[in-house]
């Protein structure tokens, strides 16, 4: 069978949170170059020029306001749904390991990376259950058998209850035509990490240094960079995909080969 990559979302309906920078604007980018209409998500207007087939909605997916606004877009916007992908995470707790984390950390993570993705998929779900099809991937992390404890433990506590929860999540679903994977990265070159790395670089002494020393922090890199949102978003559009077909249930990790375990 011959798929036309160019076109190969076309009539496709798409939901992408967190998609007006990162990881999440690459994976809008790329669909909706590929056919699909896309409806995406942030907390603040974005300021970056339109793409052709996307809507934008402003609202909190770890508020349940925020999970209704979006239910309403999508039926009223895009009449359904064939594609959710959750890419909206991240982590704001203090280093210190975890005796420094308080209660509001916790929560707030576990809402930001893990429950505002349950919310809408028991929304979203029962559109999918009701035209027999649809595909839904989470972005999870490395971080989930990896954890750096310094800095990130509740954040990776919850990317691995997010892989879990996927798992347990695509036994019910895969049945009824619904497709669910998860993504893990590692360490992508977004422009938040690019912040970081500037951030680094007055201490370090040069950009160089600064992106060395953070690779370093997680073992090495075997092939001796960062990855990009576009090589992300490659694969999310792959695994939502006709030519993913049979893919359901499992965990595709992109970090250049950082994990050192198989």
């Amino acid at each position: 069978m011959k798929y036309s990559y160019e076109n190969e979302f076309t009539g496709k309906r798409a939901l992408v949170t967190g998609g007006t920078k990162g990881m999440g604007f690459a994976i809008v980018k790329r669909l909706a170059e590929a056919g699909a209409t896309v409806l995406t998500t942030a907390r603040t207007i974005p300021s970056d020029d339109h793409i052709q087939n996307v809507h934008f909605i402003q609202a909190d997916v770890t508020q349940s306001e925020g999970t209704a606004l979006i239910v309403e877009a999508v039926k009223e916007q895009l009449g359904g749904i064939d594609i959710l992908i959750n890419t909206v995470g991240g982590s704001s707790t203090p280093p210190g390991g975890a005796l420094a984390l308080t209660e509001e950390d916790w929560l707030q993570t576990l809402n930001l990376n893990l429950l505002g993705s349950v919310r809408l998929d028991r929304n979203l779900l029962p559109f999918m259950v009701e035209q027999g099809k649809g595909a839904i991937i989470h972005i999870s992390s490395i971080q989930r058998t990896m954890p750096l404890y310094e800095t990130t433990l509740a954040y990776a506590a919850a990317k691995a209850a997010l892989t879990t929860y996927s798992k347990g999540l695509s036994k019910e679903f895969s049945p009824k035509g619904i497709r669910i994977n998860t993504i893990a990265p590692g360490f992508i070159q977004t422009e938040a990490a690019d912040r970081l790395i500037d951030r680094i670089a007055t201490v370090a002494g040069s950009r160089e240094a600064a992106l060395q020393d953070l690779m370093n922090s997680l073992g090495g890199i075997p092939i001796g960079r960062p990855g990009s949102p576009s090589e992300v978003a490659e694969l999310a559009a792959f695994l939502v995909s006709d030519r993913a077909a049979s893919i359901t249930g499992s965990e595709y990790v992109i970090d250049g080969g950082t994990v050192p375990t198989i």
